[in-house]
């Protein structure tokens, strides 16, 4: 995959797993639980996205440090990952004003 042998392409990525992981898990997973009683859902939805969280932070704080963001961009990009589909907004709206976008996959 071409798009991971940069650090934005991985923030990318990881970012799009990651805000889909989070909108899963709350308009999902959690609704299973709390409405069918199947707390199993939020289980293996909120582990899959505790660690896609966990990579989204370290794959900024890379960008970060490879591309010198100045640190309102770094915390920016740090706070959209506890906003649901924040990640989103962060690739159209600071991700790819300052890099181009993303080719398409092959």
């Amino acid at each position: 995959m071409r798009s991971l042998k940069t650090s934005l392409g991985r923030l990318r990525v990881i970012g799009w797993w990651e805000g889909v992981s989070f909108l899963v898990l709350l308009g999902v997973a959690m609704p299973l639980k709390y409405f069918a009683g199947l707390p199993l859902a939020v289980r293996v939805v909120g582990l899959a996205h505790g660690v896609l969280f966990m990579l989204y932070v370290l794959a900024a704080i890379q960008a970060a440090t490879e591309h010198d963001w100045p640190w309102k961009r770094t915390a920016l990009v740090l706070l959209a990952a506890v906003l649901p589909a924040g990640p989103f907004v962060v690739e159209a709206r600071i991700l790819r004003s300052h890099d181009g976008p993303i080719p398409p996959p092959r």
